[in-house]
């Protein structure tokens, strides 16, 4: 088993693409934490608002002290917003704020003192491409995430030294409960799920299983020289620009 004696947290694992990567490393025989909101009734699940401190390292402590201690940090949890800059007021900015950015910092903060004890330690942030592209109605989730891209690379450079390895994945558009809500308010939703289809280079979204496979392999413990990387898994959106399929 790939991951045997691993010990990882996963933040937001209850579905999406937390859910996806706490199965992946389950599978490959690492024990893995879930905090989440409404984490399930898991052995292993602890009930966590990334958004409160103390709840943060009460949540961490009783994570660790179940597994023994943790080897590997995945900060999956993060909210959507829509909207352009004058889209969403002060309130919903600093909401977005504090659960992605700030959320990340909180329980990787409580988690250093566990991961310095490691001989693996890791760190996965999930990210996503509107760190680095534009897409339209995104501000304000885009300003968030660049700021996680932003963070990752500079604790990649801090921790270097401490064997502490630090890397982001980020997806384009995944097939998640969040993007499934957004098309539950569209007023087509089956138009707007080939819009966002067809702004994939693949022509379909992402999969939550997909976005797995690549935390899976930058929190592997042979992963050694892998640090400070931005992984994409996007179906070519960021990167590539096929030419149009003729019609016949």
């Amino acid at each position: 088993m790939e991951f045997d004696r691993v010990k990882a947290v996963v933040t937001g694992g209850a579905s999406g693409i937390g859910a996806a990567v706490v199965a992946e490393l389950t599978s490959r025989g690492a024990r893995v934490a879930v905090l989440d909101l409404d984490p399930g009734a898991g052995a292993l699940s602890f009930s966590c608002d990334v958004a409160e401190d103390q709840q943060v390292r009460s949540a961490v402590a009783a994570a660790a002290k179940a597994l023994d201690g943790i080897d590997v940090l995945v900060n999956n949890v993060g909210v959507g917003a829509q909207g352009g800059v004058d889209g969403n007021d002060d309130q919903e900015w600093h909401r977005a704020w504090d659960i992605n950015v700030l959320g990340m910092v909180r329980v990787t903060r409580a988690t250093l003192p566990y991961l310095r004890a490691s001989e693996h330690a890791a760190i996965v942030n999930v990210c996503s491409v509107v760190a680095t592209i534009g897409l339209p109605e995104r501000v304000l989730y885009s300003a968030t995430k660049g700021a996680v891209l932003s963070a990752s690379l500079a604790m990649a450079a801090d921790l270097l030294h401490e064997g502490i390895r630090v890397n982001c994945v980020s997806p384009g558009t995944t097939d998640t409960p969040w993007i499934g809500r957004l098309l539950d308010q569209a007023a087509d939703p089956v138009a707007e799920r080939a819009a966002l289809e067809a702004r994939q280079p693949t022509g379909r979204l992402v999969t939550p299983e997909e976005v797995a496979l690549a935390v899976t392999h930058l929190c592997h413990p042979r992963a050694g020289s892998t640090t400070g990387v931005n992984m994409t898994v996007d179906g070519g959106l960021a990167s590539l620009r096929p030419r149009p399929r003729l019609s016949t």
